[in-house]
């Protein structure tokens, strides 16, 4: 089974959504079978980083609220967060643009090493504060999980796979993800937002019946021909 996902690494429902989903694929039967492969979306491509601007200040501006309700929403998302086993820290986290990263991301699928690239973005933003869109960073998160240094700089000092990122978004527009995180399922069935871990275990159960042949599902047949 194959399993996309649209997400934004400045995007705090996509990290509560791969918990989320994380819970349902361990409790999965036949989740050895599920590749999940990570797409890029944007949420804002033109974000340039302001030195000092909060992400408080820049929710408030981007929605046209107040400062203390942006606080506000940021601390209902912490709380969001912590149900889940996540720890977000908002007051430290430094707002940078996303592209980089997400071509970091297309550098790790080559690698095998996608999954364990997107935890650890995540983390470094929301948990520990630092600058996702920093070259230094990047390089140190890449090396972390086993990507070549020499591959990374090469990456990140080119335009390489921002076509990819590019294309990502150009797809996500074509399956009507309109928001993130947006999961396709053999792409076939949707699903939209950090929803409930219950959700995605149906719809991983529905996906493998509806898809998979009955002898996936421990049927057997002896060599008289007879199945059962």
């Amino acid at each position: 089974m194959n399993v996309q996902i649209w997400s934004d690494i400045n995007c705090p429902f996509c990290y509560i959504g791969k918990r989320k989903f994380e819970k349902a694929l361990a409790g999965f039967d036949h989740k050895d079978k599920v590749d999940v492969e990570w797409r890029s979306f944007q949420l804002d491509p033109d974000l340039k980083m302001i030195p000092g601007k909060s992400i408080h200040q820049y929710l408030a501006d981007r929605k046209g609220i107040t400062l203390e309700k942006a606080r506000e929403m940021n601390d209902f998302m912490t709380n969001n967060a912590k149900e889940v086993g996540l720890t977000y820290n908002f007051d430290t986290a430094i707002l940078n643009n996303s592209l980089d990263a997400h071509r970091l991301l297309h550098l790790a699928k080559k690698h095998g090493l996608q999954n364990d690239t997107k935890e650890a973005l995540f983390k470094a933003y929301y948990t520990n504060g630092l600058d996702i869109g920093d070259h230094h960073t990047l390089t140190d998160i890449g090396t972390s999980v086993g990507i070549p240094k020499e591959e990374i700089s090469a990456m990140l000092d080119s335009d390489l796979f921002k076509e990819e990122v590019e294309a990502d978004q150009s797809m996500a527009r074509q399956v009507g993800a309109s928001g993130v995180p947006f999961f396709v399922f053999n792409n076939k069935y949707a699903v939209s937002g950090a929803q409930p871990t219950d959700l995605f275990a149906e719809v991983l159960n529905k996906v493998w019946q509806e898809e998979v042949p009955a002898i996936a599902e421990g049927a057997v047949c002896g060599p008289d021909g007879v199945c059962d």
